[in-house]
């Protein structure tokens, strides 16, 4: 009972009203963020960190943590809707979400990814209660060459993900890999197809990669079809998910929750990775794979289950260990320091009352999540009935301005425009833009832990196969890239074989 006695104090702490109102107020403004692409969780807390100035440690830090895992949910809204992704780890939401709204069902995808979001931040919060420190023991072991067979497995993953040709999701994911090379190089400060602009100096950001190829290309797509033949939107049938619904994405969710879940403690793309891999997993296992992308339900529950389990997940190495895993807990990090509170291993038991208010405000927070989320489905869905004419320029103009309030930069505009282009160019021509949109993120971490480990290896790129961890990565890597050659060579060895066999 003496074990369970902080963690019954962390919900006395939680229960206060001004603890509550501030998660309150954080999910509330998280929701927000996500609605709005562009400005993300990371540069809203940045933004938020004077006004935490003057709150307590613990309720600055449940108010900080409610805006990073309310944004998960909020930017499955615009995923769904408008087709606009406003995180990385929403993109691949985008492929079935999108698809289940324009069959009129855009209610059940925001629905089950209530649901799912739900599920995967409990189970996150209950795991974490529990297991924190194991697992953040077993996090520690992850070193540059684990890193990169991991980036490496995701970024071949895209290619399962990808709806049309193999062929051309590996050309669309090459492409996002040289993208992320632009840019200034970390280790001998050489530019890298800069063109002598000062502007391409710290590389490309993600949010004008993604506004430009999955909003503006899609409008521009979009205005030409709709040219070439009106067809009236899709009736909008409920704004629940139904039990077949249920039942078909319950594994899913339950599947993408665990993954999501120990994905999420590893720094670097935890939450992308996560909700990767939970849509790659369920596509594998799909007796019909051919469903996702097309509107599969599976699609929207297995990625949102996946990063909202991966959100809270994450601060499993910052409040036990002091590690941010990503660009958002690299803030919380910054915000518990200027409050005097040191993340780390003592942090339990120095500061108990704000590690387990923390935690427990976790539990608290999704149920306001799922309160506010389910009732309001009907509303967001009603943006579906705003007729096209005012719709797009609505949408070019949130994707423009939340392109540049990431760096206040008008070249951003002119990039959002640029790949807005090609985004239209490439579905003209079959190419999905997910995969290089993907390997963007996953890039900048492959190249990075890459070289890190040549050098701890003395160039030699065996000294992967010598870390158990990340040989393991390197052995999947391998039966994924051989296996689908294997069977080609077997096709045509058979068929070779019943030719030769066949009378003249």
């Amino acid at each position: 009972m003496d074990s369970l006695s902080p963690v019954l104090d962390g919900f006395v702490v939680v229960l206060e009203p001004k603890n509550l109102l501030y998660c309150l107020i954080g999910v509330v403004i998280g929701m927000l963020v996500g609605v709005l692409p562009g400005l993300g969780p990371a540069a809203t807390i940045a933004i938020l960190l004077p006004i935490t100035f003057g709150l307590e440690p613990v309720t600055s830090i449940i108010m900080l943590a409610g805006i990073f895992y309310g944004a998960q949910y909020g930017g499955t809204i615009t995923s769904v809707l408008l087709r606009l992704p406003g995180e990385a780890s929403s993109v691949v939401t985008v492929f079935d979400g999108h698809a289940l709204a324009r069959q009129g069902r855009a209610g059940a995808a925001l629905g089950i990814a209530a649901i799912g979001s739900f599920f995967g931040g409990t189970l996150s919060i209950v795991a974490l209660t529990f297991v924190a420190p194991l697992v953040a023991g077993f996090a520690l072991d992850f070193g540059p060459p684990e890193y990169a067979a991991l980036a490496l497995l995701g970024i071949m993953l895209v290619a399962t993900i990808s709806n049309g040709s193999k062929l051309k999701a590996l050309i669309a994911a090459a492409v996002g890999l040289l993208l992320a090379t632009v840019g200034r190089d970390d280790f001998v400060s050489a530019e890298r197809f800069t063109f002598g602009s000062l502007s391409l100096a710290d590389g490309l950001d993600f949010v004008p990669i993604a506004m430009g190829l999955f909003g503006l290309g899609e409008i521009l797509y979009n205005l030409e079809e709709r040219h070439r033949a009106a067809q009236a939107p899709a009736a909008i049938n409920g704004v629940w998910p139904s039990r077949a619904d249920l039942r078909q994405a319950s594994g899913a969710i339950g599947r993408g929750g665990v993954l999501g879940f120990f994905l999420g403690i590893l720094p670097g793309g935890g939450a992308v990775l996560s909700s990767l891999a939970a849509y790659a997993l369920e596509k594998r296992r799909s007796k019909h794979p051919e469903r996702f992308g097309h509107g599969a339900i599976e699609g929207v529950a297995a990625p949102e289950t996946a990063n909202n389990a991966a959100a809270t997940s994450s601060f499993i190495p910052l409040l036990s260990l002091g590690i941010p895993a990503n660009a958002t807990m690299a803030v919380i990090f910054g915000a518990l320091l200027i409050q005097g509170v040191t993340p780390g291993p003592q942090l339990v038991t120095e500061h108990p009352d704000l590690f387990w208010g923390v935690v427990n405000s976790m539990y608290i927070g999704n149920v306001l999540l799922l309160i506010m989320s389910m009732p309001l489905v009907g509303v967001f869905v009603r943006i579906l009935r705003v007729r096209p004419a005012i719709l797009a320029p609505i949408t070019t103009l949130i994707t423009l301005i939340g392109a540049y309030t990431v760096r206040n930069d008008v070249f951003d505009i002119g990039l959002v425009i640029f790949f807005g282009v090609l985004g239209y160019l490439m579905k003209k021509a079959g190419f999905d833009p997910g995969p290089l949109v993907l390997a963007f993120v996953l890039g900048t971490l492959l190249e990075t832990s890459l070289r890190r480990s040549l050098l701890l290896f003395d160039g030699n790129p065996a000294g992967f196969f010598t870390r158990p961890i990340s040989g393991v990565l390197l052995a999947c890597f391998l039966i994924v890239v051989l296996l689908p050659a294997a069977r080609t060579m077997l096709r045509h060895r058979r068929a070779d074989r019943d030719r030769i066999k066949e009378p003249v």
